[in-house]
């Protein structure tokens, strides 16, 4: 079940959104990890604007600002600030619903498994408020593992030479190494298991 992170400060509207995703597949969150957020730009501690982009840089999950603050300069802050999308309150569920799937369908490159999110157009892995920037092969590694849950060696190298990274056995160690230790620094431990010999598996 696919993650929702609701921050809203109105109790009676966030009972509401997540009355909405719960009936609609979704599992409202309090907090990270998550796969895609609805944020709120008047928050008691802490700004909407700055809050997305910390979210961003912690995290690399879709943002969509709800809220009533509709000036068109509130809307290029959302964007500037890295939001995905920008709806405005009183919100049509029906909207507000499809433009999640849009995004969760999507996701700009991103995806997420076990925690980790991976955005393949940055380059960048997110675990846990830290992140890592991986090489094209190693991009490519964790693309094909968290796609298909799963890899032989072989399946690996040719997908790599198939992308154009041409590699053999011994490279694919080396790159695997790398990814591990990249992963353990940033809290992502035991990430990539080996499966004894056939390959690898998340």
């Amino acid at each position: 079940m696919q993650r929702i992170l609701v921050i809203e400060d109105d109790e009676a509207v966030k009972r509401e959104l997540e009355a909405l995703l719960e009936k609609n597949g979704y599992s409202p969150v309090a907090s990270p990890p998550c796969e895609l957020a609805l944020l709120d730009v008047s928050l008691p501690r802490e700004d909407g604007f700055a809050l997305c982009r910390r979210l961003k840089a912690e995290g690399g999950f879709p943002v969509i600002f709800l809220t009533a603050r509709d000036a068109a300069e509130d809307e290029l802050r959302g964007f500037l600030s890295g939001g995905d999308d920008y709806i405005k309150k009183p919100y049509n569920p029906a909207v507000l619903l499809a433009r999640i799937s849009r995004l969760l369908k999507h996701g700009d490159g991103r995806v997420t498994v076990n925690g980790l999110t991976l955005d393949s157009l940055s380059f960048t892995v997110y675990y846990g408020g830290n992140n890592a920037v991986l090489t094209k092969t190693e991009l490519r590694i964790m693309q094909t593992l968290m796609e298909r849950g799963s890899c032989t060696r072989t399946e690996l190298i040719e997908q790599l030479w198939t992308d154009s990274c041409y590699i053999d056995e011994n490279a694919l160690y080396v790159n695997i190494a790398r990814l591990r230790e990249k992963l353990r620094e940033i809290g992502a431990v035991d990430f990539i298991k080996t499966v004894r010999g056939v390959g690898y598996s998340i």
